[in-house]
């Protein structure tokens, strides 16, 4: 039995094409803001700022989920799921199926999460 870890393209493996393409649509924003590197876990993809990430995703079969820190609580249907981790600090799930969703409102959550990991 293998230990190691996953490969990203492994995360894709019987995922739909616009699974990719979301993940690649993201990774391609996020890089305009500076460097962003991907590291595959063993569940999902960590998008790390120097050594801290600010975006997890994890694909489905037809979607990805993208969870984003965020310094407080964002009311939006968008949202699946919020979750308290700190004082400060939120989990935030948004589940997405194509390219397309990556709009102006959830880059703006992925920046504010960027700026939130600080190096």
């Amino acid at each position: 039995m293998s230990t190691l870890p996953p490969t990203i393209a492994q995360h894709f493996d019987g995922r739909g094409k616009d699974v990719r393409a979301t993940y690649d649509r993201i990774l391609a924003i996020a890089r305009e803001w500076g460097d962003v590197k991907p590291e595959a876990k063993k569940t999902s993809i960590h998008l790390l700022r120097g050594a801290t990430s600010f975006a997890g995703i994890a694909t489905r079969k037809d979607a990805l989920i993208l969870t984003l820190k965020s310094a407080s609580d964002i009311r939006s249907p968008r949202i699946q799921k919020s979750e308290q981790t700190s004082a400060n600090r939120w989990h935030l799930e948004v589940r997405l199926t194509n390219a397309k969703e990556v709009d102006h409102e959830l880059q703006q959550w992925m920046r504010a999460s960027y700026a939130l990991a600080t190096t």
